[in-house]
């Protein structure tokens, strides 16, 4: 009979052993100890970044995030943000998408881009999901007391230069849709918020307006707004490069 306990003992050890708070309270026998519960390596949160709070080292993690599609769009999906790749198209030097795709709705968030479904580089999804989730809509509830339920914007891909075509013979960042252009807010309690009417002045929606472009320089490479010159008057174009500079 001691024989069997010696060949029982160790077979029901094992098979509780990677039970936890199976095993019991007693302790072992005189001698021996109970098998030690299997690790438990917890896998990181992938979709963390987008719902992680600004700090100095925001901007260098969606770089380091975006480096891969597919890393980028585990990023949106794990976050709940509609994002769905295209093929590579165009000349990735001048006007084409490369590691792109459609931004689609965010369904952690209520606010809604106006035009939906815009076509853009994964790099610049994931840096305004960011910004959308941790300055845009926190900003709109502290400074102006309502929710975002809209971002009215004017597109991210068009295949021309700087200032729209103007003197500049550099591409623009849009060509190769790495920007998007933000031109306001609507809010739950009516309220449009615009940068082409609220910029200036010391009022509740201009502080709005600043707050929303100072939390953009700490995400994106580069960041132009009214202060910038006169082609930026009525938005602000948020470049997810790995530029820096921020006006």
């Amino acid at each position: 009979m001691r024989a069997l306990r010696s060949l029982v003992l160790p077979a029901v050890l094992m098979s509780l052993a990677g039970c936890g708070r199976m095993l019991p309270d007693f302790p072992p026998p005189p001698g021996t100890s109970w098998p030690a519960a299997p690790s438990r390596t917890e896998a990181p949160l992938i979709g963390g970044l987008v719902d992680s709070p600004l700090d100095g080292g925001t901007r260098s993690a969606v770089i380091r995030e975006s480096a891969e599609l597919s890393q980028c769009v585990a990023q949106l999906t794990a976050a709940r943000v509609t994002f769905r790749p295209v093929p590579d198209k165009g000349d990735p030097r001048a006007c084409g998408l490369s590691a792109g795709g459609v931004l689609g709705p965010d369904f952690g968030t209520i606010a809604r881009m106006t035009p939906g479904d815009v076509e853009m580089t994964c790099r610049t999804a994931l840096a305004v999901s960011v910004w959308r989730r941790q300055s845009l809509e926190p900003a709109a509830r502290e400074i102006l007391g309502s929710d975002v339920v809209q971002i009215d914007h004017f597109g991210a891909y068009a295949c021309r230069n700087v200032n729209n075509g103007g003197v500049s013979n550099r591409i623009s960042a849009h060509a190769q849709a790495m920007a998007l252009d933000v031109s306001g807010v609507r809010l739950r309690d009516g309220r449009r918020i615009t940068l082409t009417n609220d910029w200036y002045g010391d009022t509740e929606e201009a502080r709005f307006l600043r707050r929303i472009r100072d939390d953009a320089c700490r995400i994106f490479g580069t960041v132009l707004s009214p202060d910038y010159n006169a082609v930026h008057r009525d938005h602000l174009h948020l470049e997810a490069t790995d530029t820096r500079f921020c006006r």
